[in-house]
């Protein structure tokens, strides 16, 4: 038996941390077993379908680095990997659950139904899914309704008593009493299916062996067991993943804001990094190492060492990993590369040459993600850069030793580190100054900030004109 593995998204707007998160557990999986991981597209929800998002979904996983055996962008025998264009499939399967006795046909309006649920609510019901009155009707009339026209969805005709149990990798055999499950709706008043009969069609189908996603469609596997069992097929292993938890202790979500994989692509998060903070949420390696590549994982990764808890997306954390992964991943040249891809994506015309370059390397120990580049380096590109608060004051309090600091610079013979190093320590013994006295308003006037790089790394690649403008500038008021 081939390991085969997917992950369905929904194209309905940015694509969802959650998704790349379910795609590193389900792609580390089929890689660590031989196996193959697919991606499908699921798209059966008209009214919320997102026509852009489908291809948002697919060029998130190329960024992350996510290659999937099969996928909208690489068909095969199994396909196509788009649900809407399997519908034909779907309403055969629906017609045979019906044929079966496994389902039946439900005529109820929308309104109707919202009549009921409201009647439902004022009585104080506690159960408010449908109330199962059109399961009662016989074929032969079902029959007829259908062909004149009449509207219909057809509903699972779930079992009414008894248990359903799931039997989960992680969590052991999870017991649902059927009296307290609902008649889910598999093929809707427009011919499309819902996911439930979608994805357990296209599961058996496509061959996949393992469902692994989401805690949160824990509860609706009894429904999808009951439909593979109507239809005489042998149930997946199912695993349901932990929760991503947002800082507040609630579900991840980008509907209450929290932010999605483009953001953190637009915030300049590296893939790696990313995946590395995702393997890290309920799993973690046998060593207790935090920095890990997927091909790690795949070496490492067992279902032993998840933890259920859900655990909790820090951004802060992520950025400090990002910044490791500046730091000490990448080669300077990788760094260099990043930045101008970087910058080139989000529209910046910083130039592409060895002050560039130069700039780069002094910020990098600065920086925790790619978008601080620009917002920390505008001195560097500019004469028009700001200047903190904190900044100011030490420009006016430091007249002085900016006078005295000009005028040993001026005499140098070249800004190398070496030369300037060594100068503005002389002075410092030359004046009884503390050599940190004469740089701190020296770097507020040439950088607007006391937050720099090294001073005299950033006086050589300024260079003895700008420098000595800059010095000018305020001496000079």
């Amino acid at each position: 038996m081939t390991v085969t593995t997917r992950i369905a998204p929904s194209p309905t707007g940015d694509p969802h941390v959650g998704t790349a998160y379910q795609a590193l557990f389900n792609s580390v999986f089929a890689a660590q077993n031989g196996g193959r991981f697919i991606v499908r597209i699921e798209d059966t929800d008209r009214g919320r379908y997102n026509a852009q998002s489908e291809g948002r979904i697919l060029d998130m996983l190329d960024w992350l680095g996510i290659v999937p055996d099969a996928s909208p962008r690489r068909e095969d025998g199994d396909g196509p990997y788009v649900q809407s264009q399997r519908a034909d499939l779907h309403r055969q399967y629906a017609r045979q659950l019906l044929d079966s006795g496994h389902a039946y046909r439900a005529f109820d309006t929308p309104e109707e139904l919202g009549a009921r649920r409201k009647a439902a609510e004022a009585r104080k019901d506690s159960y408010l899914g449908y109330d199962r009155r059109d399961r009662a009707l016989g074929r032969e009339e079902s029959d007829a309704r259908a062909e004149t026209g009449e509207e219909f969805v057809i509903r699972l005709a779930a079992p009414l008593e008894g248990q359903t149990v799931v039997k989960d990798r992680l969590r052991g055999d999870v017991i649902f009493q059927n009296a307290d499950l609902d008649d889910k709706v598999l093929l809707k008043r427009d011919g499309f299916p819902t996911y439930h009969l979608a994805a357990m069609v296209d599961d058996h189908l496509m061959g996949v062996t393992h469902v692994i996603r989401a805690e949160e469609w824990l509860t609706s596997t009894p429904t999808h067991i009951q439909i593979l069992e109507g239809l005489g097929w042998q149930q997946p292993e199912w695993i349901h993943t932990p929760w991503l938890l947002s800082s507040g202790g609630k579900k991840y979500s980008k509907r209450r804001g929290d932010p999605s994989v483009e953001d953190f692509r637009r915030m300049g998060i590296l893939p790696q990094a990313l995946l590395n903070y995702l393997g890290m949420m309920g799993w973690s390696m046998p060593n207790g190492e935090e920095v890990f590549s997927v091909q790690d994982m795949v070496q490492h990764f067992s279902w032993e060492r998840v933890s259920l808890g859900g655990s909790t997306f820090d951004v802060t954390k992520l950025r400090w990993l990002n910044g490791k992964y500046l730091r000490e991943k990448l080669t300077p040249q990788e760094v260099v590369a990043r930045l101008h891809a970087y910058l080139a994506e989000y529209g910046s015309d910083l130039p592409h040459d060895a002050y560039f370059d130069q700039v780069a390397l002094m910020m990098t120990p600065r920086i925790e993600v790619l978008s601080e580049f620009q917002e920390k380096t505008p001195y560097f590109w500019s004469e028009e850069y700001p200047v903190t608060e904190k900044a100011a004051a030490l420009t006016l309090g430091g007249q002085d030793a900016l006078k005295a600091v000009r005028r040993r610079l001026a005499a140098l013979p070249d800004f190398a580190h070496d030369t300037t190093d060594a100068a503005l320590r002389a002075l410092a013994d030359e004046t009884g100054v503390k050599v940190g006295k004469l740089m701190q308003p020296l770097r507020a006037v040439i950088a607007g900030t006391t937050e720099s790089p090294g001073m005299f790394e950033m006086l050589e690649a300024l260079g003895k004109e700008r420098v000595l403008a800059r010095l000018d500038r305020v001496i000079q008021g």
